[in-house]
């Protein structure tokens, strides 16, 4: 079973962005789009992308595909969520932040 995504989002200063995401059997995740990957571990694999962090989770994941070149990010293993959360700023991230949050 694959499971597909596709996602626009306009913006005035970048123009209309496109972002898909292929779910095959819940093993493969392709994900087009991908600014940067932030972390990653066997667990969860936290991605920048033009629309957000998306955060997969899930067990034995791993990268087996980045190409920045590209925009695109292939994540192996079994997939258990996809969560996007909004992109916080650089001075937004800092230790004050976590502290008074």
């Amino acid at each position: 079973m694959v499971i597909e995504d596709r996602r626009s989002f306009e913006n005035s200063s970048t123009g209309n962005l496109i972002q898909n995401i292929v779910l095959e059997n819940r093993k493969k995740l392709n994900v087009s789009g991908v600014k940067d990957v932030l972390s990653f571990d066997d667990q969860v694999v936290i991605v920048e992308t033009e629309l957000g962090l998306l955060t997969i989770k899930g067990e034995n994941l791993k990268i087996n595909k980045l190409s920045i070149d590209t925009s695109e990010v292939i994540v192996e293993g079994l997939v258990n969520s996809l969560a996007y959360s909004e992109q916080h700023s650089k001075a937004e991230s800092g230790l004050f932040s976590k502290i008074f949050k």
